[in-house]
């Protein structure tokens, strides 16, 4: 199995773009599910997310589904302790540095610990940091955490820098699922020229040109996701955007 950090960090040296798509077990269900598993096999991104703010479904045959039908690695994005597979290929271990609540900074952490390092799956901790994407957003409501606001680069950035310093292996700026904007360039690129870890971000990215824009800012990985979920043929605009990028 490929070490996927390790990847995600020689992606970053040679500055090739990475494209994850983000699918929530509890919306890609029907003929949802059926198309967004035909575009994933024509038009492949370099990861496919698993993962929502209040999933229901289950997290662990979703992702079995996903190894039989596509060739994507499969990383798990979980809102809380419960959504873990051990069929994934590796997991974010979020902690939410922006908020100040403990259950979600540690106390998910504590309750699948032992699980998880049992399971031998590969585990990438990453600071996650939630940023005002112009309306109250799941993580928001389900973590009751305030994000930072749009116009606060150097709080972005403070936090950011202590995901670095506490150890953490990538730091994702989040505007929130079906966020009416994503996350402002110039937040992208004064956090990217203040950190050294590899940088992800994603929340409110709805088109190919905003999936640039996040690139050409300093996103080393962009996660797009709630378009999907409306119309899974968007994946082949979204993963070529990307590649064309990549080429430049």
């Amino acid at each position: 199995m490929r070490n996927i950090y390790k990847t995600i960090l020689l992606n970053k040296e040679e500055n090739r773009k990475m494209i994850a798509v983000l699918l929530d077990p509890d919306q890609c269900r029907g003929s949802i599910l059926s198309s967004t598993i035909a575009a994933l096999k024509t038009h492949i991104p370099d990861f496919i997310f698993v993962g929502g703010s209040h999933a229901v479904s289950s997290v662990d045959l979703f992702v079995e589904l996903l190894k039989e039908e596509t060739r994507a690695e499969i990383v798990l994005f979980p809102g809380n302790a419960s959504q873990f597979s051990t069929s994934a290929d590796a997991l974010l271990y979020l902690s939410l540095l922006s908020g100040r609540n403990a259950e979600f900074l540690i106390g998910q952490h504590i309750t699948s610990s032992v699980a998880i390092k049992k399971s031998n799956i590969e585990v990438i901790p990453t600071g996650y940091v939630l940023i005002d994407g112009g309306k109250p957003s799941s993580v928001e409501y389900i973590s009751n955490t305030r994000p930072i606001p749009r116009d606060k680069n150097e709080i972005a950035l403070s936090t950011a820098v202590a995901a670095e310093l506490l150890g953490m292996r990538l730091v994702y700026l989040e505007a929130g699922s079906g966020a009416n904007v994503p996350v402002p360039a110039e937040m992208i690129e004064f956090v990217k020229n203040g950190l050294s870890l590899p940088l992800l971000v994603g929340g409110g990215i709805k088109t190919a040109y905003q999936l640039r824009v996040a690139f050409e800012a300093g996103a080393d990985l962009v996660v797009v996701g709630n378009i999907f979920e409306s119309d899974p043929a968007k994946i082949a605009d979204f993963v070529d955007c990307a590649r064309t990028f990549g080429a430049k």
